[in-house]
C-alpha cells in the first residue's frame, strides 16, 4: 500500500513537472492595424462617419434654432406681455427637450450609432476572430492578445506578431 501510495505520488509529481515546465506559445494582435488595412472595415467606417456627419449638422440646426429664438426672447421679453412670456418659454422648454432627445436617440449608449456600428462592424469582426483563431491554431499557440487593446506590452519580439498573417488569412 505504501509502495502504491509512493508510485502514484511519482506519476503525479512527474506529472506536474512536466505540465509547469512546458513552454506557452503566445502571440499578439494588433487589431487596429488589421481594420486600418482591411478594405470592408475601411468602407463600413466610412459609411459610420457620412451618417455621424449628417446627425450632427440636424443637431446643429435644432441647436442653431434654438439659439435664434433665445436671444429673439432675449431681445424682446421686456415688451412681452407674461402670457407670450409664458409661452416663448415653453417652446424654449420644448427645444431643449427635443435637441436632448434627438442626442439621446442618435449618439446615447443604445442610440442608433450604437446599432449602425454593431450592423455594419459585427460582421467584420466576426471574420478577423475567425482569421486570428484560424492563425493562432496554425502556429499552435496557447494564447493570442491584442496590442491595441488595455493590455500594455513592455516588450513583444516581433516573431509572435502574427498580424501580417491574419490580414493574408482575411485577403
Amino acid at each position: 500500500m505504501n509502495k502504491l501510495f509512493s508510485n502514484l505520488f511519482f506519476i503525479t509529481l512527474l506529472f506536474a513537472t512536466s505540465v509547469i515546465t512546458a513552454q506557452l506559445k503566445i502571440g499578439y494582435v494588433d487589431s487596429e492595424a488589421i481594420m486600418k488595412n482591411l478594405p470592408d472595415a475601411q468602407d463600413a467606417q466610412q459609411r459610420i462617419d457620412t451618417q455621424i456627419q449628417e446627425w450632427k449638422k440636424e443637431l446643429d440646426q435644432l441647436q442653431k434654432k434654438w439659439q435664434d429664438k433665445y436671444d429673439d426672447y432675449e431681445r424682446r421679453k421686456l415688451i412681452m406681455g407674461k402670457q407670450k412670456k409664458a409661452e416663448v418659454e415653453k417652446e424654449l422648454v420644448k427645444l431643449e427637450d427635443q435637441i436632448e432627445n434627438f442626442r439621446q436617440s442618435k449618439f446615447g449608449v443604445n442610440g442608433e450609432l450604437y446599432k449602425k456600428q454593431e450592423e455594419f462592424m459585427k460582421p467584420i469582426q466576426n471574420l478577423v476572430f475567425q482569421a486570428i483563431e484560424e492563425v493562432a491554431i496554425d502556429k499552435e499557440l496557447d494564447f493570442v492578445f491584442d496590442r491595441s487593446g488595455d493590455l500594455i506590452f513592455l516588450y513583444a519580439k516581433e516573431e509572435y506578431d502574427i498580424t501580417p498573417a491574419v490580414l493574408d488569412k482575411l485577403q
